[in-house]
């Protein structure tokens, strides 16, 4: 004799996470989100840092948008200061994508236009959280916390 209990919220949670999955690989596949971030993890001792969501990395098939807070060490100045941070614009890049054994992706961008990153890798999960780990040329490397999500319309 089998005994089968249904539980009413299970069924709703999975395909609300299949959902997300499916919302998340669409994104990733078409190259068209935006990372948020969230919090960053300088080099060293530093503590993380909350950032207040206004910074972001935007993905296209065409584009690189990159407005960052930069806290760690640099080798060089920049020679305008107003352009501290992590921001560029890249329309030459590399763009891979790796699928996980244990779900989720690994996105390498390689710029080839700028000076102020030569890689980016991005670990997403199938959530939508995502960590960005931004390799510079004159600075120490910097990890990012925060979600991807759809590229807004701009209207």
């Amino acid at each position: 004799m089998s005994l089968a209990i249904s539980l009413p919220g299970l069924t709703s949670a999975q395909s609300k996470g299949d959902e997300k999955k499916a919302a998340i690989t669409n994104l990733i596949n078409n190259q068209s989100y935006v990372f948020t971030a969230q919090s960053s993890m300088p080099p060293g001792p530093s503590p993380d840092r909350q950032l207040n969501g206004n910074y972001d990395l935007t993905v296209t098939k065409d584009s690189v948008i990159s407005y960052l807070p930069y806290f760690g060490r640099a080798y060089t100045a920049p020679m305008d200061p107003t352009k501290g941070g992590i921001q560029f614009t890249s329309t030459k890049f590399d763009y891979k994508v790796t699928e996980k054994k244990k779900g989720g992706w690994t996105i390498v961008i390689k710029p080839k236009d700028t000076q102020e990153a030569s890689q980016l890798i991005l670990n997403v999960s199938t959530a939508g959280y995502t960590s960005l780990q931004v390799i510079g040329i004159n600075r120490q490397p910097i990890i990012f916390n925060g979600v991807i999500d759809a590229r807004k319309s701009k209207k």
